[in-house]
């Protein structure tokens, strides 16, 4: 029989008070008792709403419920066959817009926690030695992949699980892409990155580093080294500015760098070989789960933070889990605010941002309320550091001037959901033909071009 408690059974956190000093996971895991408790409570629902709103495709009632029975290597089978990362999707996944948001459950209550519910049995596998590498004879087929962000070892993942030689070119000198880069410890340890890296690896996958494609190789030369399909995966990591006085300030970050020095170079530390960024005031601007990031990462390092976002409350694009672990953490929200110019001193370095107040109009072409400037709202606020988190956009380094490879209007990978492109043996997917945009959906488009690559090489046959 189910269990029908209204709410999920809660997390295990640290304490905010101590987790806004050390960048250790917020999150401590589920117990087997409260996993099993919180996987008691799906309904096994006959037409599986929470499945459609999965982008990768997980059984999850049929996972969720070998977790009740206690079958925990019955649960990693069936989440792994479909999720090539379900350690990194189970901690950063919005699982609140996807499954969790169709769950039954969610309607006269808090929907089933299935993302803790996937977290605890990724986290169970790892520490019981269960590792899905199983793949298929090799046939011969040579795949290349371009980054090694979610897409690119989704797809990957798959095309080795399906027999293909498969190497993955990594412009950084870490695999992980954007897992690696840009989502603190706090959030996904590293160490998780790259044990999911290394079960890819034992699958067969070839990953090389410090592969700057479009300027080590170019994606001819790649079809020359008798590659047969290529995916761009290389994802969106050029920064947006604002375009107003002062960004050019010592102490004017883009969100992008600043997570870089932290994660990939480990700023924190002491003897870092990346400057330690200990700042006493930090503006962030934006609102999305990067500027959350930023935010809860200068708060660890000993800064007063403050998020400054032109929207209110209600159009936050970040998850409400990472805006309730920055308030609890003590960063302040300056909404409905708006900088429009950065002011430093007589050394070049930030010394304050001055503001002004805004209101919420009529929709915009996004649907949200847009931001309208109040008159005589002007003021300064004095800080040492300002952080851009204002999105991303796709760098065409890696394939841009390929022959017949069509792009958008905004620069991506012109590619069909599918991951199909103007050019039949090229393949695109995640943020590099999308924008900017969630991991798992970027996981999505990898395991769906992989079909497409699969099917494209039996066609030649």
């Amino acid at each position: 029989m189910a269990n029908m408690q209204m709410n999920k059974t809660p997390m295990p956190e640290q304490d905010p008070n101590v987790r806004n000093r050390n960048f250790e996971e917020v999150a401590l895991g589920y117990t087997l008792e409260q996993a099993q408790n919180e996987a008691q409570r799906c309904l096994n629902c006959k037409n599986k709403p929470c499945v459609s709103g999965c982008p990768v495709g997980i059984p999850i009632p049929e996972f969720v419920g070998k977790v009740a029975e206690g079958d925990l290597a019955g649960a990693y089978q069936l989440l792994s066959d479909a999720n090539a990362l379900p350690a990194i999707s189970g901690r950063v996944c919005p699982q609140e817009t996807q499954c969790e948001g169709k769950c039954v459950r969610g309607i006269k209550g808090e929907p089933v926690s299935i993302g803790r519910i996937e977290r605890f049995v990724a986290d169970w596998a790892a520490e019981n030695g269960l590792a899905n590498v199983a793949t298929a004879p090799k046939n011969g087929h040579k795949v290349a992949v371009i980054g090694s962000g979610p897409a690119g070892l989704t797809c990957a993942g798959e095309l080795a699980r399906m027999g293909y030689e498969v190497s993955v070119f990594e412009a950084f000198h870490t695999p992980g892409g954007v897992l690696s880069y840009g989502i603190p410890e706090f959030r996904l340890p590293k160490a998780i990155v790259k044990r999911e890296v290394a079960n890819l690896e034992k699958m067969g996958v070839d990953i090389e580093l410090n592969m700057v494609i479009g300027k080590v190789l170019t994606i001819p030369e790649l079809f020359e080294r008798g590659y047969e399909a290529v995916f761009i995966g290389s994802g969106a990591g050029l920064p947006m500015f604002m375009k107003i006085p002062g960004e050019s300030l010592i102490g004017v970050y883009s969100a992008n760098e600043y997570l870089t020095r932290i994660n990939l170079m480990k700023a924190y530390k002491e003897g870092a070989e990346t400057p330690i960024l200990h700042n006493k005031k930090v503006a962030v601007v934006g609102g999305g789960n990067v500027a959350m990031d930023a935010a809860r990462c200068a708060k660890r390092l000993g800064a007063d933070v403050h998020i400054v976002y032109r929207r209110s409350e209600a159009e936050l694009p970040a998850r409400a889990e990472e805006v309730h672990h920055a308030k609890e953490e003590g960063i302040v929200f300056d909404l409905l605010t708006n900088p429009v110019s950065i002011e430093g001193d007589e050394t070049g370095h930030v010394q304050s941002i001055t503001c002004v107040k805004m209101e919420l109009g009529e929709p915009d072409e996004s649907g949200r309320r847009r931001p309208v400037v109040m008159e005589g709202s002007e003021f300064k606020m004095e800080v040492d550091a300002v952080i851009m988190a204002l999105g991303t956009k796709a760098n065409q380094m890696s394939y841009g001037g390929t022959p017949g490879l069509e792009q958008t209007r905004k620069g991506c990978v012109a590619a069909d959901e599918n991951g199909c492109t103007s050019c039949p043996n090229i393949f695109a997917g995640g943020d590099a033909a999308t924008g900017a945009a969630t991991v798992i959906l970027a996981m999505g488009a990898g395991k769906h071009a992989a079909k497409s690559i699969d099917q494209y090489i039996k066609s030649k046959q």
